[in-house]
């Protein structure tokens, strides 16, 4: 088990925040149990939400307290005048109340407004939170028809090796003659330079006869590096150069990184 994906896969925030089914939950439990990172993280995660927690009620602050003195400012006189006559000790109750009223009120206020931002931030983190989960599925999906694809027993693989250019490169082509699919591995080339891409050529011997397959594009954004073409030719052999991007008609031989023969 990738404990590291496991724990990047968001689960276990919603482990913590209790929506998983109590299947999912015993899951995580006995993972817990067996592997102390996915403890410690949990541990972190269970942290991080009573911090929050505390930090939806923060005192007010300094400047937050000038605020609520200009709005009782109508109210009373903050600094009385002198000629103004004494009001009776029931009085000063009276305001006093009126005052903690007010107060209380601002005061909700404030925490009212601090906990629907704190609300909506950890709505926005839950949804972001469940399109990655969604992304996370998708990509396993992927994953087991490609590889679906590769294993099925029509399927050949043909090994092409480095050539003058690159003695080191090599790659591997996965061709379903049935439907006439064919995936590219190319993990052992190196990254194209800027303004070239690499360009798969089916190949015909006798005499050679060169047919364009497609380009290997977005090279470096493809972490996988496995690229997918349809090839309907009755390909001999396969080979792999690198060519300015857009590709060419012909293949620049000079720049030949890999190439293998189809077996008998």
């Amino acid at each position: 088990m990738d404990v590291k994906k496991y724990i990047a896969s968001g689960i276990l925030e919603l482990y913590v925040a209790g929506e998983l089914s109590e299947e999912q939950n015993l899951e995580v439990h006995q993972y817990a149990l067996q592997y102390p990172e996915i403890k410690t993280e949990i541990e972190a995660i269970e942290s991080a939400v009573l911090e929050l927690t505390k930090s939806v009620s923060p005192g007010l602050s300094s400047k937050s307290f000038e605020n609520v003195k200009k709005q009782l400012g109508h109210v009373i006189p903050l600094e009385p005048e002198a000629s103004r006559p004494r009001a009776p000790f029931t009085s000063y109750i009276g305001w006093a109340a009126s005052i903690l009223f007010a107060l209380g009120a601002l005061w909700l206020y404030f925490e009212n407004t601090a906990l629907t931002s704190e609300i909506e931030v950890v709505t926005q983190e839950k949804q972001s939170l469940e399109e990655e989960i969604k992304r996370n599925r998708n990509a396993i999906v992927n994953s087991k028809e490609l590889l679906n694809a590769l294993r099925a027993q029509s399927v050949e693989v043909i090994a092409l090796g480095g050539q003058t250019v690159a003695p080191d490169a090599y790659a591997k082509v996965y061709w379903n003659k049935g439907n006439q699919s064919l995936y590219v591995d190319a993990q052992g080339l190196p990254k194209p330079p800027t303004g070239y891409a690499y360009q798969l050529w089916s190949l015909t011997l006798n005499p050679l006869t060169p047919t364009s397959i497609g380009l290997l594009e977005k090279f470096a954004e493809n972490e996988e590096q496995i690229f997918e073409f349809d090839n309907p030719n009755a390909s001999e052999a396969f080979g792999i150069t690198l060519e300015p991007e857009g590709g060419s008609e012909s293949p620049t031989l000079e720049q030949l990184y890999t190439l293998g023969a189809v077996g008998p």
